[in-house]
């Protein structure tokens, strides 16, 4: 026996093969015919899909209305948007939207998949792991999102996944209305606080101007500066002619004490203007020069309350209407690309893939069982009584299948 282990060749495995041919054929004939009635006996499943697309940024959005609000110089247009959220939709929302409880409760309740995973006792998380294996959702090489459902009706799988497409538009217009609400309630704040500061400034700006009696800082510094340019040049004229006439007439000269009169009042009138309150008084155009360095100061701090404020405005005003239109709008987040129809070919069970499953690993099986039966039934002695079992059973299987030496 020794012998005939040491010189087997390929063809005595062949002879072997052939010698048990009846065993292995009847047997793997009976496992192949029962898996495959097995396989009819498990229900069909069809599966449909939906294609979406998250839609491109809309380019009238928050740039669009600050354009419109604020001459399309406002910096809004940028930093607004990312602000308010009106950018489009974020994948990463989006699945986490479609796996989240609230959508697949959803689905479950509206299509009554209790009944259908044939759970009794209203346990949903039963429910929902069993339905989470029947569904699957995918970003596919195009940066689509596919939407993937398995049901024993063809028409149900269509109906769940064109449903999943609707309930996640829905969830998304929500969850962008609450936070442009949010947003809203937050900016309108600020707005009316701006309004408040703005005519706190603009009030400021009005008791400034009454008490000074000033229009018009610049122009109004500008006409006493010239005024009294104008003035001494005057005076400076009228003391060269007193002295041309000092030096004609004399100092006792009526032509000279008139032209020093001239000069004298010339004179006043460049001192008041340089620091009499009495020209404030006389005039609502000219100040004392004395007094223009704080009445500066005072204006350019109060106009510059208002220019900030105003600007505040520019850059708020847009963002509180445009967080309006974001609370209240509701146009779709997302596109269509196909919608899940009813499929025609069926998902599962792929009953050849399973009977040829079943043949190989039976095959794998029954192969080295036909070596040790042939080698074991060739044997004269035995090691151990679960050796010589083991022969008296194999013997059994041999005369039933009529397999002889």
């Amino acid at each position: 026996m020794n012998e005939m282990k040491k010189t087997a060749g390929f063809s005595d495995y062949i002879y072997i093969l052939y010698k048990w041919k009846k065993f292995l054929f009847i047997n793997l004939f009976l496992i192949g015919l029962i898996t495959t009635g097995i396989t009819f006996l498990i229900p069909k499943t069809y599966k449909s899909t939906a294609v979406v697309m998250i839609p491109p940024e809309s380019t009238f959005g928050m740039g669009g209305l600050t354009s419109l609000l604020g001459g399309g110089k406002s910096t809004a247009s940028s930093i607004g948007s990312k602000l308010l959220g009106t950018s489009s939709a974020s994948e990463d929302v989006l699945f986490g939207l479609l796996n989240s409880r609230t959508a697949l409760m959803n689905v479950i309740q509206n299509f009554g998949l209790l009944k259908y995973y044939k759970v009794e006792d209203q346990n949903y998380d039963k429910v929902i792991k069993a339905f989470v294996n029947d569904l699957s959702f995918e970003k596919t090489e195009n940066d689509f999102i596919e939407i993937n459902v398995v049901n024993e009706s063809a028409q149900k799988s269509a109906d769940i996944a064109n449903y999943f497409i609707s309930m996640l538009d829905s969830l998304n217009i929500k969850i962008n209305s609450e936070a442009a609400r949010n947003n809203r309630i937050f900016i309108e704040k600020r707005y009316f606080k701006n309004l408040e500061d703005l005519k706190k400034a603009e009030d400021s700006l009005y008791l400034f101007q009454k008490k000074y009696g000033i229009a018009a800082i610049p122009q109004q510094f500008e006409i006493a500066f010239k005024a009294a340019a104008e003035i001494e040049a005057i005076l400076f004229q009228k003391e060269i002619s007193a002295e041309f006439i000092r030096q004609q007439y004399g100092e006792n000269s009526p032509q000279y004490q008139g032209a020093q009169s001239e000069i004298l009042m010339l004179r006043k009138k460049v001192s008041e203007l340089k620091s009499s309150e009495k020209i404030m008084n006389e005039s609502n155009i000219l100040f004392p020069f004395k007094d223009i360095p704080d009445i500066s100061v005072n204006y350019l701090r109060v106009y510059r309350e208002i220019e900030i404020q105003s600007k505040i405005m520019e850059f708020v005003l847009p963002m509180y209407e445009q967080s309006k239109v974001e609370e209240l709008k509701s146009i779709p987040t997302i596109i269509f690309i196909d919608k899940a129809v009813p499929a025609q070919i069926k998902y599962r069970p792929q009953r050849m893939f399973i009977v040829l499953a079943f043949f190989f690993l039976s095959l794998f099986v029954f192969l080295p069982m036909v070596f040790r039966m042939e080698s074991l039934t060739s044997k004269n002695s035995f090691k151990n009584p679960l050796e010589e079992a083991e022969f008296k059973y194999y013997m059994v299987i041999k005369r039933y299948y009529r397999i002889f030496n």
